[in-house]
């Protein structure tokens, strides 16, 4: 990727170790180089980091993505933050394709944090100027942190994929609950396919666990397409297609932008309610994660188009024509 020459700044990227492989792509993209970064852990569970060459008036970038220990991930994302701003970096962007904490967003009992807007104060706190992430789970996520914030999409990617491998059959686009319907219904204008809605009900005092209800929409015969922005236990996915495949659906293909991937979601999805999973790689997909009916794009291009649009001072949006 060509990167406009700014003499006043230089960018820096550096990698927290949750997921160095989605980090090394992007810099490869981008044409330069990981930052060299001691990190480690104490025998208490602390974690130490620090940089092996000066960061004085870079723009620094810090990846990282945030899987299972989420905690552990977090903390060393602030530690690298810190380290940056103590040491005269110019200008400090959180990278986080995915995240942390973004379902806490809203109080829905009493006595209750929101944990999602606790997340951007702590990366304020830390020393960042900007955000930078990738399908937020809600778009209000965007207003908790005081500064500029990249809300990246994924939809794009995902859709151009669907459209080439099942652009010839008779989809169906479906939202797996009522959250999720102005995302669904973008991707059936981008589609040109029909929308359909699954209604469900939660009970808040289960998490993770769910009931597909009422089904509204034709799905007789036709390719079912579920999309979400994530799959963590995948209970709600799988509910959602076993009500698609009780009302007739030929085939259901699930596309979502985060692989969470908790126990037992390989074991649901690969039950044989879903036919494909499309997904991306804003967390690691480790061995253990993957299966036979699986597709992983890479987010790295996206990741590093808005990298070099910011460094450039050019426009995030014109990425995503359309939705400027």
């Amino acid at each position: 990727m060509d990167i406009k020459t700014n003499n006043s700044k230089r960018l820096v990227l550096v990698s927290g170790r949750a997921h160095q492989e989605l980090a090394q792509e992007v810099a490869e993209i981008l044409g330069t180089k990981l930052l060299p970064t001691t990190a480690y852990d104490f025998a208490n569970g602390e974690t130490f980091v620090r940089y092996e060459e000066s960061v004085r008036g870079v723009d620094a970038f810090v990846i990282q993505a945030h899987p299972a220990p989420i905690n552990h991930w977090i903390m060393e994302q602030l530690l690298m933050v810190d380290a940056l701003k103590r040491a005269s970096a110019k200008r400090i962007t959180v990278v986080a394709p995915f995240f942390p904490y973004a379902r806490q967003d809203k109080k829905h009992k009493g006595r209750e944090p929101i944990s999602a807007r606790l997340m951007t104060d702590l990366f304020k706190a830390s020393g960042a100027n900007r955000l930078m992430s990738v399908d937020l789970h809600t778009p209000q996520i965007q207003g908790f942190f005081d500064g500029p914030v990249d809300h990246l999409w994924a939809l794009p990617m995902l859709a151009d994929h669907v459209a080439e491998r099942f652009g010839h059959e008779d989809i169906t686009v479906v939202s797996p609950d009522s959250g999720r319907v102005r995302v669904a219904d973008i991707w059936a204008d981008r589609l040109g396919a029909p929308l359909a809605i699954i209604h469900k009900r939660r009970d808040p005092d289960r998490p993770n666990q769910v009931e597909a209800h009422e089904l509204v929409g034709d799905v007789k015969g036709r390719t079912c397409l579920l999309v979400d922005d994530m799959i963590d236990t995948a209970g709600t996915i799988v509910a959602a297609a076993e009500a698609l495949k009780a009302n007739g659906a030929a085939r259901v293909i699930v596309a979502a932008t985060h692989a969470v991937f908790s126990p037992p979601a390989v074991a649901r999805l690969s039950s044989g309610a879903v036919d494909e999973v499309i997904v991306t790689n804003t967390l690691p997909i480790t061995a253990d994660k993957q299966f036979a009916n699986l597709t992983v794009l890479s987010i790295a291009p996206l990741i590093a188009a808005a990298i070099s649009a910011v460094f450039s001072d050019d426009s995030v949006n014109s990425l995503f024509p359309g939705h400027a």
